[in-house]
């Protein structure tokens, strides 16, 4: 079987049921994509149904394409039946190694060579993943950002045995799967969004530590702060724009000398029983009588909102 065009794949597999395997299901059936998806134990159908559900109404609200259907989704507990005619494959299993290394050796035999395979490990690099992989060369990362069916980045990279075409191939397929790939220089703990959330994360931990700020503090800041400007310019082009003409280099001539001052403290706390509680009851406070899923619901309605809007920005 020949690799297909990116833009005329037709058929995906998902492999898990979790938020993350449940979540690329719904994104790739709104996509217009025939879905079979892998889960290893039939019990687990209701829950991912559950997240199908909650998922659609969003993706209602961005707009489906054209021939997107819910009838279009195959569940199976038979992996092989599940691998049969897939032109991809987004695999979302548990973040266990030797899990993931057996499961790759199995898919290796049961996914035709020519067909990429992708993970959505955070935690992993897929030189350890693909390492007992026979067919390692098309066998990539595909990290996506939670939820999967909403927000757009995929974070893309190989192994060492991943070839520079398998990589290229992800790139072109997620763009054409309606997603905003990004692929990396190279493989690194934590990719790059990942890496950036957490200084932010290490810094509001220190300064609830510190008595410096609350939780609710911290998340007023950053949503009436950084975060509007941020979801159109990023944080490099937002510098550089605030400095006028200059751009950038002004504002690294002009304030430069700053990133020497004692402001930053990215070693990660300690995270002591106090600090614990202190996060746990300003969280508890924040969310008040509300139910996780109540939360989850109007999170992802703001989401569509900010991604309708920031596509009337850009068209």
């Amino acid at each position: 079987m020949a690799r297909p065009n990116p833009d005329q794949v037709k058929s995906v597999t998902t492999i898990g049921a979790g938020p993350i395997g449940a979540g690329w299901a719904a994104h790739f059936l709104a996509r217009g994509y025939d879905v079979v998806a892998y889960i290893h134990d039939p019990a687990e159908e209701a829950a991912f149904r559950k997240i199908l559900d909650t998922g659609w109404v969003s993706l209602e609200g961005l707009g489906l394409a054209e021939g997107a259907s819910r009838d279009r989704l195959t569940l199976t507990s038979d992996l092989a039946d599940a691998i049969s005619g897939a032109e991809f494959v987004q695999e979302s299993a548990p973040e266990i190694l030797e899990l993931k290394q057996a499961l790759y050796a199995q898919l290796s035999e049961l996914v035709p060579e020519d067909v990429v395979i992708s993970s959505s490990t955070s935690g992993l690099t897929m030189t350890e993943i693909q390492a007992k992989c026979p067919t390692a060369a098309r066998t990539v990362v595909g990290h996506p950002f939670n939820p999967p069916y909403l927000l757009p980045l995929v974070e893309i990279v190989g192994g060492d045995q991943s070839s520079p075409e398998a990589v290229a191939w992800a790139a072109a397929f997620y763009k054409a799967a309606g997603k905003a790939p990004l692929v990396m220089n190279k493989e690194i703990p934590g990719f790059v969004a990942t890496r950036l959330q957490e200084a932010l994360w290490r810094e509001a931990l220190h300064m609830v530590a510190n008595g410096e700020a609350t939780p609710e503090q911290i998340d007023t800041a950053l949503i009436n702060g950084p975060a509007p400007r941020m979801a159109l310019q990023g944080q490099c082009m937002a510098f550089h724009v605030a400095c006028g003409e200059g751009g950038m280099a002004t504002n690294l001539d002009q304030f430069g000398p700053a990133l020497k001052l004692p402001w930053t403290r990215l070693e990660a706390p300690e995270l002591t029983p106090e600090l614990r509680n202190r996060m746990v009851d300003g969280c508890n406070e924040i969310a008040g009588d509300r139910h996780f899923e109540d939360m989850a619901e109007a999170r992802d309605r703001g989401i569509v909102a900010i991604l309708n809007a920031i596509k009337e920005v850009q068209t």
